[in-house]
């Protein structure tokens, strides 16, 4: 699991909680998951749900035959305000792997009660390095 090293250490137990799907995930989508998720755990970490003792992070998954939509709800951190200056290098190489190399989208939701991020993506693209799909 992605994010099991951010909820092995001890702080964190019973704080992150995913529920998703299983899905076939390819080996060159695999590394593109893997960054998106990693820029979002260590923004929490930084700045966000994960960055008080109270927070939590849920994460979890609709889908339907064409798309992945993951959720990622933080709760209990500092109060956000969407960013006002440009987007940072992590953010962008997001965009660029949920974009170009996952057939994508993301969308952020800088509610009161705290991050709203909504992955949307290609069910092809995610499983198609798997040798079955393009």
């Amino acid at each position: 699991m992605l994010l099991a090293p951010y909820d092995n250490a001890g702080a964190f137990s019973g704080r992150i909680r995913v529920a998703v799907e299983r899905m076939g995930v390819g080996e060159k989508a695999a590394t593109n998951l893997a960054l998106v998720v990693h820029e979002l755990a260590t923004n929490s970490m930084k700045y966000g749900a994960l960055s008080c003792p109270t927070g939590t992070l849920d994460v979890s998954s609709v889908a339907d035959a064409e798309h992945v939509c993951l959720t990622w709800l933080e709760r209990g951190g500092p109060a956000v305000a969407a960013p006002d200056g440009p987007a940072g290098f992590g953010s962008q190489l997001v965009q660029r792997s949920l974009r170009g190399q996952l057939g994508g989208s993301i969308e952020y939701n800088w509610s009161e009660s705290g991050l709203i991020v909504m992955l949307r993506i290609s069910r092809t693209r995610l499983a198609g390095w798997l040798g079955f799909g393009s």
